[in-house]
């Protein structure tokens, strides 16, 4: 199907489904119970669910496939965004100007930064990448105040041209009229689902990236950038220059990155430094690994934990870890509230680096890994109760 081998059109088909149904799956308990708290099916934070998937997905085309470890990724992300923004002051809120000009805008920057920090490798590769996102920011955040609007971030004000902006025409980012921020809510019982179109213009996105994504891994252009991460001295003593594809693939995933950003500013019309800021670029190694660096489900699962404990762990305080534990007796409640307290609210970068070391330790290849090794666990105690209940028969039939 589309040039996919049936494991992987069955990989695409079931993550494209599982982000098109997001709005349900992601509020599993009803709007007013105790649980309703890790319900997570609401338009921002399924969106970044899918763009933060889409950013990570791109860095793992470069250190999934050549082992090249970028901790600069961030800047493409913000040279993005800002690019979009811009097209909003100059020609309107359609974001489709927007998008072409963030990927293509990174794509630039990525093949320069790339041609400059490819000529070292392993941690001077790193190293170089991390300076470069470090003179973004900060000539984001200062020296270019005319172009980026210095730490008030970029915004679209009413004196701004938008040239193409008829009378008419929506005040909010756009597509041809469709408003990002049109949502339509249903709800059944006690349960309440939202539904975005803007959410459903980034789940395009995702799958469009995805299926490529795809192509890539498999491609004989995938097999050369893991022959780079393989041994890239043993393939230069073939004759091929490693160089070229170790750039190019540096570049798509800068475009991965600018494209993320600019789905931002289509969800938000706005662009701050902070989004180039090097914690940016440490997340999006976290969520690959985490995931599973060289897999294609890795860094989507990745990213959905991150943001998911980042929005919703955070949010969970003392009030509603008194309200869980308000069955218990007073003492025994307040010593509960007391040992789970570090752990979530302002801590919740304490459980997720406790899960990381985890995965780090016991799953060197993420969480795909793990479930892995749970598929193989089902499979053989699966084969193994076939086995016992086929041995009787064989035994009666030889009677």
């Amino acid at each position: 199907m589309l040039g996919l081998t049936s494991r992987d059109a069955w990989t695409f088909i079931v993550l494209s489904a599982l982000a098109l149904c997001a709005p349900i799956l992601l509020n599993p308990f009803p709007a007013g119970s105790a649980l309703a708290q890790f319900n997570a099916g609401y338009p921002d934070l399924m969106q970044r669910f899918l763009i933060f998937s889409i950013f990570a997905m791109g860095f793992n085309v470069l250190f999934g496939l050549t082992g090249y470890l970028s901790f600069g990724h961030a800047a493409f992300l913000g040279v993005g965004s800002y690019s979009t923004v811009w097209m909003y002051k100059l020609l309107g809120f359609n974001v489709v100007p927007g998008i072409l000009l963030a990927v293509c805008v990174s794509a630039v920057f990525a093949l320069i930064i790339g041609f400059i920090s490819l000529r070292r490798s392993g941690i001077y590769f790193s190293i170089l990448t991390l300076a470069f996102a470090e003179m973004c920011y900060r000539l984001a955040y200062s020296v270019l105040t005319p172009i980026t609007n210095g730490e008030t971030g970029l915004q679209v004000y009413s004196s701004d041209p938008q040239y193409l902006q008829g009378a008419n025409s929506a005040t909010s980012p756009h597509l041809f009229g469709f408003e990002m921020s049109a949502t339509e809510i249903i709800r059944m019982g006690g349960w309440s689902f939202t539904f975005n179109f803007g959410f459903y213009f980034v789940a395009a996105f995702f799958i469009a990236m995805l299926y490529l994504t795809i192509r890539i891994f498999r491609s004989p252009f995938g097999l050369k950038l893991r022959a780079v991460k393989s041994n890239q001295n043993r393939l230069g003593y073939t004759g091929l220059n490693t160089k070229p594809y170790a750039l190019t693939a540096f570049v798509i995933s800068g475009m991965y990155a600018g494209l993320a950003g600019g789905l931002l500013a289509a969800m938000d019309p706005l662009a701050g430094a902070e989004r180039m800021f090097w914690t940016e670029s440490g997340a999006v190694v976290l969520m690959t690994i985490l995931g599973g660096a060289g897999t294609i489900v890795g860094p989507i699962l990745g990213a959905g934990f991150i943001k998911y404990f980042e929005n919703i762990f955070s949010k969970i305080n003392d009030n509603i870890l008194h309200q869980w534990f308000s069955f218990m007796p007073d003492g025994m409640e307040d010593f509960m509230v007391t040992i789970i307290h570090p752990f979530v609210g302002k801590g919740w970068h304490l459980t997720l680096g406790l899960l990381f070391m985890a995965v780090v330790i016991f799953l060197p290849g993420g969480l795909v890994q793990g479930a892995q090794k749970i598929g193989g666990l089902l499979g053989r105690r699966g084969k193994k109760a076939e086995a016992e209940t086929q041995t009787p028969r064989a035994s009666t039939a030889a009677e």
